[in-house]
This record gives C-alpha cells, sequence and structure tokens, in this order.
C-alpha cells in the first residue's frame, strides 16, 4: 500500500496512487482555497479511467479518483450495495478531512447519491453523471459473462483478450473501456466477476432510503442518453431539492468518455 508516482504529462502535479480508509484512490494535485473533488467510476471502471478528466481539474484544486470496492486495485468483498459503497466513501472522505465536492457517473452516481442524503455534512456539492435515483430493468449480465468467457491462459497482451471479447460485446467502443481491468502479466480481472454478478440487483436498483440532501446538485446527463428522462425528475427533486439540470449534446450514456473536453467545461464552469 506505498505511495506511487506517476508523472504527468499535462505538467500539472504528479499524482499519488494511496489508500484512505478501505479504498484505493489516486490523488492528482495539492489542497488549495477551492473545495477538493471527489470521483467515483461506474460499474467495471476504475480510477485511472478518470486520469485526463482528473488531472485537468487539478490545475485549481485537489482532485481524488477512488477504486470503488470489488474494482481496480481496490480490496474484493462479497457484498455490493449502495450502502456499502456510500460507506467507503465516507471514509475516504473523512480521511481527506472532507468535505468535498463529489462526482459519481453511473453507479458511481448512485453511491454518491446515496452518500449525500445519508451524510450529508461529508458532500459540498454534487454532480451527478447520467444517472438517476431509480432501479433500471436493463442488464449488464452479458458483459461480465463475456469476461468470464476470455481464456486468460491464451493471453499474452491486451489484443488476445479484445480477439476474444469480439462478437461478445455488443457495442465494440466497450471493448477496450472492459481491457483497462485486465492485468494481463497475472493473467486475471481487476473486478471480482462472481460478486458483481451476484449484486447485480442491487447494482441497477436503488436503496429506499429517506430524507433529502439540500446542497447544491447538477444532474449533467448526454443529450443522446436514455438513463435520465423527465419523467425521473420529480424522483430527483424529492431527494435533492435544489437539483439542476445539463445536457451534453451529442453525448450517450458514457459521456465523459465520448465528449471529454465539453465534460470537463462543464463541471469545470459549475463547481466555479
Amino acid at each position: 500500500m506505498g505511495l506511487r508516482r506517476a508523472s504527468n504529462r499535462a505538467g500539472i502535479r504528479a499524482e499519488r496512487a494511496v489508500f484512505k480508509g478501505m479504498l484505493n484512490l489516486i490523488e492528482h494535485g495539492t489542497p488549495t482555497e477551492r473545495p477538493g473533488l471527489v470521483i467515483v467510476h461506474g460499474l467495471y471502471g476504475s480510477a485511472r479511467n478518470w486520469g485526463v478528466i482528473a488531472k485537468r481539474l487539478s490545475d485549481s484544486r485537489h482532485v481524488v479518483a477512488v477504486d470503488m470496492r470489488n474494482h481496480g486495485s481496490s480490496p474484493w468483498f462479497e457484498t455490493h450495495s449502495y450502502q456499502d459503497m456510500a460507506g467507503d466513501l465516507a471514509e475516504v472522505i473523512e480521511g481527506l478531512t472532507g468535505p468535498y465536492d463529489v462526482l459519481g457517473h453511473s453507479m458511481g452516481g448512485k453511491a454518491a447519491m446515496v452518500l449525500a442524503v445519508t451524510q450529508p455534512a461529508l458532500v459540498n456539492r454534487l454532480i451527478v453523471a447520467d444517472i438517476a435515483p431509480i432501479a433500471y430493468g436493463h442488464s449488464q449480465m452479458q458483459y461480465i459473462e463475456a469476461m468470464k468467457s476470455v481464456d486468460l491462459t491464451r493471453v499474452e497482451r491486451r489484443s488476445d483478450a479484445a480477439t476474444q471479447l469480439q462478437g461478445r460485446v455488443d457495442n465494440p467502443a466497450l471493448v477496450p473501456f472492459f481491457l483497462q481491468a485486465l492485468d494481463v502479466a497475472e493473467k486475471r480481472w481487476l473486478l471480482n466477476l462472481d460478486t458483481l454478478a451476484r449484486e447485480m440487483p442491487k447494482i441497477l436498483g436503488f436503496p429506499d432510503i429517506s430524507g433529502a440532501y439540500e446542497g447544491k446538485v447538477m444532474f449533467l446527463t448526454g443529450a443522446e442518453s436514455p438513463y435520465v428522462t423527465r419523467e425521473h425528475r420529480d424522483r430527483i427533486k424529492a431527494l435533492f431539492p435544489a437539483a439542476q439540470f445539463a445536457k451534453i449534446p451529442g453525448a450517450g450514456h458514457w459521456l465523459h468518455a465520448e465528449k471529454p473536453r465539453e465534460f470537463e467545461a462543464a463541471v469545470r464552469t459549475w463547481l466555479g
């Protein structure tokens, strides 16, 4: 769990990978007079997926990207509920001497919402990227099955796994994303696929929580994404009375990857 350093090609500051509480995280920059920002990735993601955006935003504030439980370099557990994930995030922010602003995408957005409602003192402001506080009817199991189908004994480089995933993943653009979670040298996925499969109903759902977060909230969505609609706004407003809404034209659910510059600009402007 020692300190690791990596070069910052943007010339801002070096990133630092450390543990806070139970989670692995990557810190960018150092604390300033502005509130720090915690970035929470979505299902099958990691802190490193957010490296470019996190580095750029760290030019004016401390930015921390986390590996959620059962993802990346964070520990594996038998459970993966949003109460669990919110508790993990609370430990991180308490270790950072919060409150911090929190940005969560998809699964990470749901975890951030639960944190804000249940422990509002830890969350300065909240950005929810393309997800609503509801249960969704679609499944993500096909991607777990696709990753489990890869014969890792035949993988010497990521392209070997990519060849095996072709045809098993409905969106070819997701293949490179999944491959970021593959440790080729150790021939293993950096994802607890068994727990994620077993807990998938919880991941697709949303817990029955009471109360409301009265702080500032932006729901930032992709204009082409079906994940957040006007029909969801009553539920959103019940939990987040001060919620504001913004869309990124031409972006879908993976808005930060599809339109990174526009996503960064929207976040920077709103936090500014």
